[in-house]
């Protein structure tokens, strides 16, 4: 028997404990395009690479982590909608929402060259150095394999036992994933070995900071960690503002 296959059962046998109950912490208030439906964050090396969504608006920008400003932008065809998205070495990974493409970029230019294919919708994803984890609004996260995209397996994701359904944007930490929940102000923080869900954080505190406009879709969404700081960063659909953060107990 394989060590992930007994830590998954001890996992699966042990107690349920209640998961920890996180806030966040506003650490610095970024400008933000208000006119950016955001689908996806990734950070790296002083830069935040954004996906952006919606048929006709659809596109990868590049943005300085610093202070918010945009240094570079691709828009996508009128006829694909964007996704999350994750870096891998020099290559940047963006899904769509109904196509079923992974659009791959290359750094720094932002040349697309070919991507993958993929049943389904794509919503989420992030890479943990070895998998790409990818969400579909289900309760449950794709594993899939770096060298063609093909699925490998799916983990249902569940707080206190009860499946988590509509997951989100992603960013791998570690042993975690951490998920937005759409339409929904916390965040996820999901066992990868296990799927369950073992920090819940509250971001509600940054919806009245948002400058987000008045529709019913400008809702929390991207989700990006600096493994340098520790810090994160966070922002949303149509928000006029981007936070650096950290999660904190809550009180």
């Amino acid at each position: 028997m394989t060590r992930r296959l007994l830590w998954l059962l001890y996992w699966l046998a042990a107690p349920l404990s209640a998961a920890e109950a996180l806030k966040v912490e506003v650490l610095q208030s970024l400008p933000h395009d208000i006119r950016a439906f955001t689908q996806g964050l990734e950070w790296h090396e002083g830069l935040l690479y954004q996906s952006t969504g919606l048929y006709g608006q659809s596109s990868i920008r590049v943005l300085n982590a610093g202070n918010g400003k945009l240094k570079q932008q691709r828009p996508l065809s009128g006829s694909l909608f964007g996704e999350g998205i994750t870096r891998v070495d020099n290559r940047l990974i963006q899904l769509t929402w109904k196509e079923g493409r992974a659009l791959v970029w290359r750094l720094p230019e932002l040349a697309m060259e070919s991507g993958f294919t993929y049943e389904g919708e794509g919503w989420g994803l992030c890479y943990d150095g070895r998998h790409l984890w990818m969400s579909d609004g289900s309760a449950s996260l794709q594993q899939r394999r770096l060298s063609d995209f093909g699925l490998q397996q799916r983990l249902p994701v569940t707080l206190n036992g009860k499946l988590q359904y509509q997951l989100n944007a992603l960013a791998c930490v570690g042993e975690h994933i951490y998920a937005n929940v759409w339409k929904q102000s916390h965040i996820l923080r999901i066992h990868k070995a296990s799927g369950r869900v073992d920090g819940v954080i509250d971001a509600t505190a940054l919806l009245p900071l948002s400058g987000r406009i008045k529709d019913a879709d400008a809702v929390l969404n991207g989700i990006a960690h600096d493994p340098q700081t520790g810090d994160f960063y966070l922002t949303g659909k149509w928000w006029s503002r981007l936070f650096r953060v950290r999660f904190v107990p809550a009180d």
